[in-house]
């Protein structure tokens, strides 16, 4: 979501503090700001909106200074306005925030009866306040600092700057992320790598519960009581880049034609083309655990609900699924000689990282199923399985899907492997058929867009669309929805083939596009008879198959987009890029901001 950086340099910091937030654009914002101590003072600028805006303002009132604090800001509380941008000043503090203090309306009460005077309408204002209380009390800025972490309750990443204080920054974490860079004579801070990364690889992460006083020099970390503590310094493998569209117009268009490349470099590593076998199950013991429990969010989400056919076919092993939001509140009773796998695209989301905490805390082993192997749930879990997409940056995900995918269907044929349940042979043809799929992805690509083009300019004039499929094409159904809705804002839902009748099929009438998603695999016949209802209805089908479920379908059609034959284990891969691309072109021929839809973020790091 939010996102956070800050410099304690010996040059001016305001222009680099942009261009490091410039690497947090794809997590999404809506505001933008940053503050420089210049002179014995603190000043900022603020803006509503793109970073362009704040670069503009920047231009007519520069601002100088060599220790900092920036911003991007996703709002919660309060409107996207200028007004509740961040910083927050007050009596010579400033902070930004991550995250949701979950306790400040009774906070703000307080602080407002004692006289606090508050500008804006965000949760994060009572940070600032308190703080500039305790320093009115006579508190120091550490013992200032620590006694506003023991009143806040909720989630944070906080950077703190103090007037009487021009070489330090302050810094605390619970929950959201945040990472100090280690340069020479001067420190840096960031909610990720990526965003120090042009700056520095040497970095150390704060774990739940520090606090910490970065200075030139080097950084004093503490834990919530106060107690001084070591954190590890490591390399980090986030390359000082700054993403690039190249010849695409958007990120996600870019992103859906990197797919054959980066699944390829997914497969090398969760397989072994010259053994035949998938080769990542040794971190975990599939043999001896009677279920396993698999959380996450949104498209993450999806990407498990297909995983759990695939494990529950393949290695008859009996799969826990929800969501993440769901997951720990609904007290499952788990047996500690279980598994539990966690799917994030950035290893951040908070939901599925306290759902693995959930699980730790109960016995059970954990897996992350991951693309970054700095992040929190890949640091907090005991075996990591990482998905190689590289950055994405589109907040609607498609190469991390994908590469999701890849990295699941590889664990469930070494878990078949390890329980006994497929032959050697058998895992041989289905690791044979995964390497086939860079290749098929690459044809696909290259075929379908006039279909695609043609299609989205009938879907961008539609205001409600039905996905349906069955088997591992339900899920795929709800993850076309999902990305329909997410740029287009067209209202979408995906259901099961066979639930059609038992509600949805009220709504299907001839303004009623109803989408198709059938592979020639053991589910056809039935979905067709499921179409064929919807169609018996005025309702306006699309049908995505292969070319023997072309040849085998008699209905007419809207339109049908036709894919290659391919072994029912990369389906899902496969069919998946003709829903992005539709979602795709048709946001693009509506006008909608493809890469930031409204409203969300790309890295979610509040509950």
């Amino acid at each position: 979501m939010c996102g956070i950086v800050g410099i304690v340099g010996h040059q001016p910091v305001s222009e680099r503090l942009v261009d490091a937030l410039k690497r947090l654009e794809y997590r999404g914002y809506d505001s933008a700001g940053l503050a420089t101590l210049c002179e014995g003072s603190l000043h900022s600028r603020r803006a509503k909106g793109k970073l362009v805006n704040l670069e503009k303002r920047l231009k007519e009132e520069p601002l100088s200074g060599i220790v900092g604090i920036a911003h991007t800001r996703w709002a919660t509380h309060g409107a996207p306005t200028e007004r509740n941008a961040h910083p927050h000043i007050a009596e010579g503090v400033a902070v930004v925030h991550n995250g949701i203090i979950e306790n400040f309306a009774e906070l703000k009460d307080e602080l407002a009866a004692a006289g606090a005077e508050f500008q804006t309408d965000t949760d994060t204002e009572v940070v600032v306040h308190l703080l500039a209380r305790y320093r009115r009390e006579g508190m120091g800025r550490g013992e200032a600092m620590h006694a506003m972490l023991k009143r806040v309750r909720g989630a944070y990443a906080l950077a703190v700057l103090f007037e009487d204080d021009p070489s330090t920054i302050m810094a605390a974490r619970n929950g959201p992320p945040l990472a100090i860079g280690h340069g020479d004579g001067e420190m840096f801070l960031g909610s990720d790598a990526i965003a120090l990364a042009p700056f520095t690889n040497a970095v150390t992460y704060l774990v739940d519960g520090d606090w910490a006083v970065i200075g030139k020099t080097g950084v004093d970390i503490f834990n919530f009581d106060g107690h001084p503590v070591e954190r590890p310094r490591q390399t980090s493998l986030a390359g000082a880049y700054l993403a690039d569209k190249g010849k695409y117009r958007h990120f996600m268009e870019k992103e859906i034609h990197e797919q054959p490349e980066v699944v390829a470099r997914a497969l090398g590593y969760h397989t072994s083309f010259e053994g035949n076998r998938a080769d990542t199950t040794s971190c975990m013991d599939f043999a001896g655990i009677p279920s396993l429990a698999i959380s996450a969010c949104g498209t993450a989400y999806l990407a498990g609900l297909i995983a759990k056919y695939w494990f529950e076919r393949y290695a008859r092993l009996p799969v826990e699924i929800d969501v993440a939001s769901e997951f720990r509140y609904r007290e499952i009773p788990l047996p500690p000689q279980s598994a539990a796998l966690f799917i994030s695209q950035s290893g951040e989301t908070a939901d599925t990282l306290a759902s693995l905490r959930y699980c730790k805390a109960r016995g059970l082993k954990t897996g992350a199923v991951v693309n970054s192997r700095e992040s929190s749930i890949a640091r907090e879990a005991d075996a990591v399985f990482p998905i190689f997409a590289g950055p994405e940056i589109g907040v609607a995900s498609t190469k991390a899907f994908t590469c999701q995918l890849v990295a699941l269907a590889t664990l469930a044929i070494g878990a078949a492997r390890a329980r006994g349940t497929a032959t050697q042979d058998e895992a041989k043809a289905l690791v044979t058929s995964l390497a086939e799929m860079p290749g098929v992805m690459g044809r696909v690509l290259n075929s379908i867009k006039p279909d695609v083009e043609l299609l989205s300019r009938e879907l961008s004039k539609c205001h409600d669309v039905l996905y349906i499929g069955r088997g591992t094409s339900f899920p795929l159904a709800m993850e076309g929805a999902l990305k329909l809705k997410e740029i287009s804002y067209i209202h979408a839902e995906g259901y099961a083939a066979g639930e059609l009748k038992h509600g949805p099929l009220a709504l299907v009438d001839e303004n009623m596009p109803v989408i198709v998603i059938a592979p020639h695999d053991r589910f056809f016949d039935k979905t067709v008879s499921n179409m064929q209802e919807a169609a018996a209805r005025g309702g306006r089908i699309i049908l995505i198959t292969d070319e023997k479920g072309a040849a085998a379908s008699k209905l007419d059609t809207m339109h049908t987009i036709v894919l290659p034959v391919v072994d029912e284990i990369i389906a899902p891969m496969i069919f998946a890029l003709p829903i992005q691309l539709l979602a795709y072109h048709t946001a693009v021929l509506m006008g909608k901001d493809v890469d930031q839809p409204r409203n969300l973020a790309k890295s979610v790091t509040v509950e």
